[in-house]
């Protein structure tokens, strides 16, 4: 009787956990027309001081954008800096009907596609319309915010592109083009404000003010 019951409860907690954790799926159609927003920085700009790292500001950077993947990292010699990644979508990467037919995952800090030929967009919209950040949360509420978004979320984020220093990492620096791919095309995002928002069906433009 107490293995039934115990049986019970685990079977009963791996339930919540999966409803708790699955992915938001909505009907076809672009849910985020906004394209991130990006104002240089002057190279003077005072540098963050993050625990024991040094960031470098490069950039405001402002993005609204459905979480495509969600990967958080414990062990591996950024996760003091970098405790989670967002591989996030916009305009035609946040349509269920295109990536209902893509195969989206994270691996070894890289966020990776699949589809069957012919892929569901142009491979260069897909390219230009996501991304995968590097997260770094300026509080802990962002971390554990971040650390918990589903795949469909929502999001608006706020905060720095950086370049980081500091010991086991050497220097990280974030990319500054939407367009680029491979090693070096990560956003590295010092992630000051996350808000959730709803579907938007025009394009939403967020001014952002230099520091």
């Amino acid at each position: 009787m107490k293995a039934g019951v115990t049986f019970a409860v685990i079977a009963l907690a791996l339930i919540a956990y999966w409803y708790t954790h699955r992915a938001i799926h909505y009907p076809p159609g672009v849910l985020i027309n906004g394209e991130p927003a990006q104002v240089m920085l002057p190279e003077t700009s005072a540098p963050i001081s993050y625990r024991s790292f040094s960031l470098k500001p490069l950039a405001l950077f402002s993005v609204d954008a459905r979480v495509l993947h969600r990967r958080n990292y414990r062990y591996d010699a950024g996760a003091a800096l970098v405790p989670v990644d967002l591989a996030l979508g916009w305009g035609p990467m946040s349509d269920e009907a295109v990536l209902d037919k893509l195969s989206i995952s994270q691996s070894m800090r890289f966020y990776w596609y699949q589809y069957r030929l012919p892929p569901p967009i142009p491979v260069t919209e897909i390219v230009t319309h996501s991304a995968n950040m590097h997260i770094i949360p300026a509080t802990l509420a962002v971390e554990a915010r971040c650390k918990s978004l589903r795949a469909g979320s929502l999001v608006h984020l706020i905060g720095d592109l950086v370049e980081a220093s500091g010991r086991g990492i050497g220097h990280w620096r974030s990319s500054l083009s939407r367009s680029d791919t491979g090693n070096g095309a990560c956003e590295l995002f010092y992630v000051e404000e996350i808000t959730e928002v709803s579907p938007s069906p025009a394009p939403e433009n967020r001014t952002l003010a230099t520091k």
